[in-house]
């Protein structure tokens, strides 16, 4: 698998690619927010994001990539204790984040979680009404609408419309669509139920499929 490392201190981008490098991981490594840009490719197949680059925010080169690279997974590394960061950063579009300092098994787990679905069998399509995922192809339609999705919304969704008319708790909800609840808390979970949201909304705007169950989680509104 090839790693895009955006990292700019040279003790953390050393410790990860020797990290990643003695698993199997192919990382190359840029130093600035304009470089990252530069080099995103289709062999690209993951990008850790360093949020503190010397030119570019990090922030503002996640808002720019997810411009041009909807479903490419994007882990961000952080050393923003503020949870209003990492709410930010999965609000524009990050899969994950791992909070500095860090050690290379968190990382590796959390790589792994975005990258297991394409070393798996997929499960077969979903279909809840006007709704279709394919999730071996990381394709989602409302009708015949692509809805553009990063990797943990569409498997936040898929996990939803398999189970109509079930409450999800937001730990199960992770659990289900990452295959561990042990990062993300219920704030953040609620980021990407909301992004979803927005998204189907700006389809259809009388979406109302999914149910927020006060107290509990989150349910996909039977027909």
């Amino acid at each position: 698998m090839n790693v895009l490392l955006v990292e700019d201190e040279d003790r953390i981008a050393s410790f990860v690619e020797k990290g990643l490098g003695t698993r199997g991981f192919e990382v190359r490594r840029v130093i600035t927010g304009g470089a990252a840009l530069d080099a995103i490719s289709d062999d690209v197949d993951i990008v850790v994001l360093d949020l503190g680059l010397p030119d570019i925010d990090g922030l503002e080169v996640l808002r720019s990539l997810r411009k041009a690279w909807t479903s490419l997974p994007v882990v961000i590394l952080t050393a923003r204790g503020d949870i209003d960061d990492r709410v930010a950063g999965l609000d524009l579009g990050a899969d994950d984040y791992v909070p500095k300092p860090f050690s290379t098994r968190v990382l590796l787990a959390r790589l792994n979680v975005l990258l297991r679905r394409g070393t798996h069998p997929p499960e077969p399509p979903v279909r809840a009404g006007r709704l279709t995922i394919d999730g071996g192809r990381m394709q989602a339609k409302w009708d015949e609408h692509p809805i553009d999705l990063t990797v943990t919304e569409l498997r936040v969704l898929e996990a939803l419309a398999r189970r109509p008319g079930y409450v999800l708790s937001r730990g199960r909800l992770l659990e289900l669509a990452r295959g561990d609840d042990s990062v993300v808390g219920d704030r953040l979970i609620d980021t990407y139920v909301r992004r979803i949201r927005r998204k189907l909304e700006a389809i259809d705007a009388a979406f109302d499929r999914i149910e927020t169950i006060v107290g509990a989680g989150y349910r996909w509104r039977a027909s």
